[in-house]
């Protein structure tokens, strides 16, 4: 049984990966970091709600872009679960069977898309992880990660057109019928909705053709399958596939190490 917990700068996730599925996923605020004991407290009742007992627990995956959190997310789980614990770092990216030119600045949620996606769908990859950033990661068994692109995500892209203007309001994120809005709600949804998949577009597109045309597009990240008119441009979406990636790198770790 593995416990992962994936921090974002939006949301904490935490999950169960047992008999060979996720389970029981939960997502906390990131924003207004607590002590330590607060996270041990919320975990243990989170495990009893979900009927898990710590003792059960054979391996705890972090994975975190918050480095503040960090320490304190640490000694959480170490006083919660006696069990093998593997922090994702550069420590353990310059390890891995797969080649990470920059692994004291890249995100480990990235590494970890990037690993999962070329151990479970292919050689060559474009991961669009549609979180508060929306990145495309770009990777190959051969060359490893060969890059990253980066915009800003569905929902930052509203919260700051809606923070810079003064009388436009958060809209759901749900795609308009038309790219024509009729009122202020779907005007945004257009734009930006609508806009964004001409984004997801053409860097696939661009990459494609600085690459080569096998690069398969895999969607993950909480918002992945809001772009509806995207689903035929995915190989699949897999919205586990950051949690994936934190347990592989855990496995190989644990049978890696001397």
């Amino acid at each position: 049984m593995i416990l992962a917990l994936d921090i974002g700068n939006t949301n904490i996730v935490i999950s169960i990966y047992k008999d060979g599925d996720w389970r029981n996923a939960f997502r906390y605020e990131t924003k207004n970091i607590q002590p330590s004991n607060f996270y041990e407290n919320a975990l243990r009742n989170l495990l009893m709600e979900w009927d898990v007992k710590p003792s059960k627990i054979e391996m705890a995956v972090i994975s975190s872009v918050v480095p503040d959190i960090n320490n304190t997310i640490k000694v959480a789980v170490q006083s919660l679960a006696a069990c093998y614990i593997v922090f994702l770092s550069p420590e353990i990216f310059i390890k891995l069977d797969m080649i990470i030119p920059k692994p004291y600045e890249i995100g480990s949620d990235l590494v970890a898309d990037a690993y999962a996606a070329l151990n479970l769908y292919g050689d060559e990859v474009i991961v669009a992880d549609f979180g508060t950033a929306l990145s495309f990661t770009i990777a190959s068994k051969s060359k490893g990660i060969i890059g990253v692109t980066l915009a800003p995500g569905l929902q930052t892209a509203v919260r700051s057109l809606v923070d810079q203007t003064a009388q436009l309001p958060m809209v759901p994120l749900e795609m308009p019928p038309s790219a024509i809005g009729h009122d202020t709600t779907t005007a945004i949804q257009a734009g930006i909705l609508r806009g964004y998949v001409g984004l997801v577009r053409e860097i696939v597109s661009e990459i494609r053709a600085e690459l080569g045309p096998n690069f398969i597009l895999i969607g993950t990240g909480g918002l992945s399958s809001v772009l509806h008119p995207l689903e035929q441009d995915f190989y699949t979406i897999n919205k586990n596939l950051t949690l994936e990636g934190m347990r592989l790198i855990g496995e190989y770790d644990i049978r890696t190490k001397p």
